[in-house]
């Protein structure tokens, strides 16, 4: 990996204490030579539980993302990083940018990798996340990927979005709770937590289970040095 890469990854929430959750996992995929910066919306909401809060994300990711490619070091390798479920404004942002500044989001990233296996195999993914509003918005993102075939469903967890968040030992129980339900219930091969402020989640949950449970950050992560690498040897 060429030294001076540079990863920004965008909380399209304003809450600093997701985005510091998010980036203490993302900081764990980092190799040598690539630097992880983060950024956090100044306007929205603390949680996106709802499309609404997903429109209001839009912009301050394109201001974010258009601020940090337009650095000073323009010969460096640069990727962004849109670390919401539902990826606001990853399009407007991909169109915006400049071609040598590639884009990512971590519901594109988490869904993309549960649909295939490590030989490349299409398999059953489902989503087990805490926020019902966004269940139509997940879907939809689903089928915009073409994965539609592929998908079993979304289960949402027992309980309040926001009462959930205050309360991590319960979050983790009642994900499981939901991520059993797509294992034994809806026949998911893999099961992606639907959530950057529930990745950590995932990293406590996976062990429990016998098929892969994904968080999303690791999965756009690795999109994202997997895409670098490719820069560079193009």
């Amino acid at each position: 990996m060429k030294a001076g890469m540079h990863i920004l990854m965008i909380n399209p929430n304003t809450s600093q204490q997701t985005t510091a959750l998010m980036l203490r996992q993302a900081r764990a995929c980092l190799p040598p030579g690539v630097l992880l910066h983060g950024a956090t919306a100044e306007r929205g909401a603390a949680m996106i539980t709802d499309e609404a809060g997903l429109k209001i994300a839009e912009q301050e990711v394109l201001r974010l993302g258009l601020g940090f490619a337009q650095g000073d070091d323009s010969q460096a390798g640069r990727a962004i990083i849109v670390a919401a479920f539902g990826n606001p404004g990853l399009e407007l942002l991909r169109a915006a940018l400049p071609e040598r500044v590639a884009a990512f989001g971590i519901g594109e990233a988490a869904m993309l990798q549960a649909a295939r296996d490590e030989q490349g195999r299409p398999r059953c993914f489902g989503i087990a996340t805490t926020t019902p509003g966004l269940e139509a918005s997940i879907a939809a993102s689903v089928e915009a990927l073409g994965l539609t075939p592929w998908f079993c469903g979304t289960r949402i967890a027992q309980g309040e979005p926001l009462v959930l968040a205050a309360d991590p030992a319960l979050q983790c129980e009642r994900l499981g709770d939901a991520v059993a339900q797509c294992v034994q219930r809806d026949g998911a091969q893999a099961v992606v937590i639907g959530g950057g402020p529930l990745s950590e989640a995932a990293l406590w949950l996976a062990p429990r289970f016998e098929v892969p449970v994904l968080s999303p950050v690791v999965a756009a992560m690795q999109a994202a040095l997997a895409g670098l690498s490719f820069a560079v040897a193009s």
